[in-house]
């Protein structure tokens, strides 16, 4: 598997709205209708969107805390935005498997609550980090035996990390 395969179930979700936005470039994948479109958010206003992005910014400052790095900026802690995501528990009749749900497949953050339960549940939670790169910090799932990767693309920010330590020798 490539170092750089998306994430495994719902974090893929996660994953993808973290970088829909680029730090070094200012691009922001969420101001085009085709980005909207990706996340089911098409036909929302601007407080809404305000609130998509506080969500991504959120999610991307607990990416950078499970690699071992502060949030780039302040930001409104994840748990109180997923606090307001309604959710259900749903039961399977067949084998009695039980697993929290968006209570509605609509609303992005619950579609991102139900994502961050389903990875807690599963283990894979912890292993959605952000590169460490300052002007970088996109998210990565960490497929590395030990879970130690510390950039999203070894043959791009690694690269550029490990110059900048050669020539600061």
């Amino acid at each position: 598997m490539s170092e750089n395969a998306s994430a495994p179930g719902g974090l893929a979700l996660v994953e993808a709205l973290v970088n829909t936005r680029g730090l070094e470039t200012g691009w922001d994948g969420l101001d085009t209708v085709a980005g909207r479109v990706a996340f089911g958010i098409e036909g929302i206003g601007e407080p809404e969107l305000a609130v998509v992005k506080e969500l991504r910014e959120s999610l991307r400052a607990v990416c950078l805390a499970h690699a071992g790095h502060p949030p780039h900026d302040t930001v409104t802690p994840l748990g109180q935005l997923l606090s307001r995501a309604p959710l259900l528990v749903t039961v399977d009749d067949q084998d009695g498997s039980a697993r929290l749900a968006a209570a509605d497949e609509g609303p992005l953050l619950s579609r991102v609550a139900a994502a961050v339960a389903e990875a807690l549940t599963d283990g894979t939670w912890l292993r959605l980090k952000a590169c460490e790169l300052p002007e970088c910090h996109w998210a990565y799932y960490d497929r590395s035996p030990a879970g130690r990767r510390r950039w999203c693309s070894m043959s791009v920010c690694g690269a550029r990390a490990k110059m900048r330590r050669y020539r600061a020798k």
